[in-house]
């Protein structure tokens, strides 16, 4: 297996060949008790983003309130049910990534998107601060059309505000979902298992207001 540079992503023909079975991944939320796999119930919405590491992410949405639950995992690559370390090996295309179900009636769309902009950088490319790889490129993988769309709005009033700041052009990606991949168990919930853990998470100051 050849590495890439940090910042270069693979071709899919160039791609780790992956595996047929899923990860296995426990189901219930060690935080809120509730399932991080589906079924879930019918009034509940999806959202999915990437934002740099998965561990401080993930805390970062499960402690909204209206937010049902959330799992990390991968998405955005080639590569069918990748382990983390051939995430991190830059030769699958997925990046890290948060699945977020929440209640629709409690906290919209727009609100995650909100967090999602003031958590990270969101113009540094292939990396999030110390973070280096394609693995934390800054991402937004949409359910359906109306989300693509308020993402894509989201996305120009802030670059507004960062512009005003003097930051460059914002380099997320937004794209339709087409496959997210659970990670393996120990990285769900890891800050509330590991308090003391690693988190990289940090925003640019600049408000979405």
């Amino acid at each position: 297996m050849t590495l890439l540079d940090k910042g270069t992503m693979v071709s899919q023909e160039n791609a780790l060949p992956g595996r047929e079975s899923a990860i296995p991944v426990q189901g219930e939320h060690f935080v809120t008790g509730n399932p991080m796999m589906e079924p879930f119930p019918d009034n509940l919405s999806q959202a999915v983003f990437g934002l740099g590491c998965f561990w401080g992410a993930e805390r970062r949405f499960w402690t909204m309130p209206g937010v049902y639950s959330t799992a990390v995992g991968y998405a955005g690559g080639y590569t069918p049910n990748p382990t983390y370390e051939e995430v991190c090996s830059g030769l699958t295309g997925h990046t890290e990534v948060v699945l977020i179900i929440f209640d629709p009636d409690k906290l919209s769309y727009g609100e995650l998107l909100t967090a999602f902009w003031e958590s990270h950088n969101p113009t540094q490319g292939m990396q999030q601060g110390n973070d280096c790889g394609t693995q934390y490129r800054s991402c937004i993988y949409t359910e359906d059309t109306t989300q693509e769309e308020e993402a894509a709005l989201s996305r120009e009033n802030f670059q507004t505000k960062l512009d005003a700041a003097g930051y460059g052009s914002i380099t997320t990606e937004i794209k339709a979902l087409e496959l997210f991949y659970y990670a393996e168990a120990c990285h769900q919930q890891y800050l509330a298992k590991n308090p003391g853990g690693y988190c990289g998470l940090g925003g640019t100051g600049i408000s979405c207001g």
